[in-house]
């Protein structure tokens, strides 16, 4: 049976009548403590973020030089070495590009009424997202396998030209399918040339030198490292801060609604890449990998793509996918940071 047969049967009357997505919804989330009303979720909507020639540049800029210090801790030898046992990298990637964009798509269906369909897309857009930039910095601070992080979050970021807007395209428009608004906004249509050209110059570019400079100057890629992992925080923590100063209030009102999406999904996340790693006996470093890899996301990325491209310039409001996507890079930075804690601490006992 395909997967759009098991859709189609998981929403048909029968099933419904004695499972119903209400009910689910009721049982796995919040909705019996916090239920989103349609002014709250028109209120999240109407969120807008307008930028600037200049605040998009510096946006771009901003983002380039995060993914170009991701690339300085990325040595050639790196793909050689942990290559020679590719199951590891096997694995992780298909949390990564397949896994995760799939099961966040049946999270938003399951999730029904508790979220509006821009929330549901930001999450369904965040997950088709490459590794964030801050993995490799948190896979560290784990005692994980670190070559296995540098190795997914290139493999991950290489593919993104080609699979981030394959896997928003379908997912998305799946969701708008059987969530049955469909009709209520456009089709998604994701501009080819404008998406690739997009990711290609903010992160493409960037993989390419920050990799050279690791070959050919390694003294200063050892110098520059560190300190790109940290301004790579602070100016993505600034970002979101700029970005959504002019919204403050609504942002301030509709939090606890963001908060407890962005955790759900991204605790799906974490677990994704745990439960795959533990199923297929991965040693213990490749499973904390997998964990902080699949959980940690691009979200930065996905904010320019919101921002920067003319994928929604037909859409209705649609401020519920730029918080998702914006609380998502404040949250994994927290969540990561966490998880470590925790590794650290199971490691001792």
């Amino acid at each position: 049976m395909s997967f759009l047969s098991w859709i189609e049967v998981i929403r048909s009357p029968p099933l419904m009548e004695s499972v119903s997505v209400e009910n689910l919804v009721k049982m796995f989330t919040f909705d019996k403590f916090i239920a989103m009303t349609p002014e709250i979720a028109n209120a999240i909507d109407l969120i807008d973020v307008t930028l600037n020639a200049g605040g998009m540049n510096t946006i771009n800029i901003v983002l380039a030089f995060v993914m170009f210090g991701v690339a300085l801790g990325i040595k050639p030898g790196i793909f050689v070495d942990v290559f020679k046992k590719p199951k590891s990298v096997i694995v992780g990637a298909c949390c990564q590009l397949i896994l995760l964009p799939l099961f966040t798509f049946l999270l938003a269906l399951l999730l029904g009424d508790s979220i509006s369909w821009t929330m549901a897309l930001g999450m369904i857009l965040v997950a088709s997202c490459p590794g964030g930039n801050i993995s490799n910095f948190i896979s560290s601070l784990s005692k994980a396998n670190v070559e296995l992080s540098v190795t997914l979050t290139a493999i991950s970021t290489s593919l993104a030209v080609f699979l981030t807007p394959f896997n928003f395209w379908l997912y998305g428009n799946l969701y708008l399918h059987f969530a049955d608004i469909a009709g209520e906004v456009p089709t998604l249509v994701i501009p080819l040339w404008d998406v690739f050209k997009t990711i290609f110059i903010l992160l493409g570019i960037p993989l390419v030198l920050g990799i050279l400079t690791s070959r050919y100057l390694p003294k200063l890629a050892s110098v520059l490292k560190k300190p790109f992992q940290w301004v790579s925080i602070i100016f993505f923590l600034a970002m979101v801060v700029l970005s959504f100063i002019g919204n403050i209030d609504a942002f301030l009102k509709s939090v606890k609604y963001i908060f407890l999406v962005v955790l759900v999904h991204n605790l799906l996340a974490l677990t994704i890449g745990f439960t795959t790693g533990s199923v297929f006996r991965l040693p213990r470093k490749d499973r904390r990998t997998l964990t902080i890899e699949t959980g940690i996301q691009n979200s930065g990325l996905g904010l320019v793509l919101l921002l920067g491209t003319s994928i929604f310039a037909n859409f209705p409001a649609h401020g519920g996918m730029l918080v998702i996507t914006a609380w998502w890079g404040i949250w994994h930075i927290i969540s990561g940071l966490m998880v470590a804690l925790f590794f650290n601490k199971s490691r001792k006992n």
